[in-house]
């Protein structure tokens, strides 16, 4: 056997990749050497067209194989956004039966009247690093001194990016602790690595020039990233989103609801019981829409924590019809980076018309996100008009459940 080989069938799984140097055989190595260990066949998961040789230290390490997971369309959608102008189909990759129905009836319903209308009115990715200064005084002295050297700051974060614009800095105290919340324009990727990285070189210039303030973490939770939080339901992270609807009255009562009825529900269900729960958000689902587009489009998964904050509003018109609209104040996308690049994530981006980078930079990301809302409008404006009716149990138990699950 060769020396190679040998080393390889006793290595750590983690070094494979190294001592091999193809990682797809890395791969079918570790998986087989699982097979035998613990007795199970993982065939599905060794079924893929991902080729690790590119995604290994990039999007994953110890790669054995993938899990899939069914990927359905919602649509035609049409929406008449600054730059999502047209009828889509929305990529969700899902789980959860009557969920693709669910919003692709909000979908005709929406398209039907009119279409929607969607806008991004902030755009910015932010990190927040944490100093520890020796005094109040000292803290105040710190945030002063670097108000005063913007431009230098500035500088340093930039050039370690060609598309990125540091947009503003801001500082929050408490005793001896600072927070500088750095917030940037990103181009068309999400932007965490590249908000991090140049955070980094920021940090490293500020503590040089003021040596009192000693860097605790380079993420101190003020970002905030991947929790629930205030911060960004008031100040925005990623993208800001707005989208909008009038909803005809005679479309409603075709599907067996009138603009009070629905609104009702919001009231109630969205408003009143999210303040009694103490909800971050005022929303039925908005979650379930972000979550399945995210995995079908190699979004962060993770970050739907913040990215599903938001808030419905309903007002009930004269004439009948239904004025319906979506907040998300924190959704967190790329059409560049991260998975986006992933064979299947790939295709879901470009069924959208958004993959990659646009021009002007950034444009794509921001058509994107305007997709997003006016797809997160339409499941959510079914799902109140499935509440109005009554319907909602008897749509999960046609469509939620296997007959093997009713038996």
């Amino acid at each position: 056997m060769h020396d190679d080989t040998m080393k390889a069938e006793e290595a750590p799984l983690h070094k494979l990749d190294l001592l091999i140097g193809d990682s797809n055989e890395a791969a079918d190595r570790r998986r087989r050497y699982l097979e035998e260990k613990h007795g199970v066949e993982l065939r599905s998961i060794g079924s893929t067209v991902i080729d690790f040789n590119g995604v290994v230290g990039r999007n994953i390490e110890n790669p054995i194989g993938a899990a899939q997971i069914p990927l359905g369309v919602a649509g035609p959608l049409r929406i008449r956004g600054q730059h999502a102008v047209g009828d889509y189909y929305i990529p969700l990759a899902t789980t959860e039966g009557a969920l693709v129905a669910s919003v692709n009836r909000g979908c005709k319903v929406v398209s039907e009247s009119g279409g929607a209308y969607s806008v991004v009115f902030r755009n910015a990715m932010s990190r927040a690093p944490i100093f520890r200064l020796p005094s109040i005084e000292k803290a105040v002295d710190f945030v002063r001194w670097v108000q005063s050297h913007m431009d230098e700051i500035r500088r340093e974060a930039e050039s370690t990016t060609r598309h990125g614009k540091l947009l503003n800095v801001e500082p929050y105290i408490v005793g001896n602790n600072v927070w500088l919340r750095f917030s940037y324009f990103t181009g068309d990727a999400m932007g965490m690595n590249m908000a991090t990285i140049a955070t980094d070189r920021a940090c490293s210039y500020i503590t040089s020039q003021f040596p009192e303030a000693k860097l605790v973490a380079l993420s101190g939770n003020m970002c905030v990233d991947k929790k629930p939080n205030a911060v960004n339901f008031i100040l925005g992270r990623g993208k800001s989103v707005l989208s909008e609807a009038i909803i005809k009255g005679d479309v409603l009562n075709r599907y067996g609801v009138d603009a009070w009825g629905v609104h009702d529900v919001n009231m109630r269900k969205n408003m009143l019981g999210s303040t009694a729960a103490h909800a971050y958000g005022h929303n039925a689902h908005f979650a379930n829409i972000i979550t399945a587009i995210f995995i079908a489009t190699g979004q962060d998964v993770a970050q739907v924590v913040e990215s599903s904050m938001g808030i419905t509003w309903t007002e009930p018109l004269e004439n009948g019809d239904l004025y319906i609209s979506i907040t998300l104040p924190s959704l967190e996308v790329g059409t560049v980076g991260g998975g986006t690049w992933l064979p299947t994530q790939r295709e879901a981006l470009q069924l959208l018309g958004v993959y990659g980078s646009g021009n002007p930079p950034g444009s794509n990301a921001v058509k994107f996100a305007e997709i997003i809302g006016a797809a997160v409008l339409a499941g959510e404006l079914n799902l109140l008009i499935a509440l109005a009716k009554g319907e909602l149990a008897r749509a999960h138990e046609r469509l939620g459940r296997g007959k093997r699950d009713r038996q």
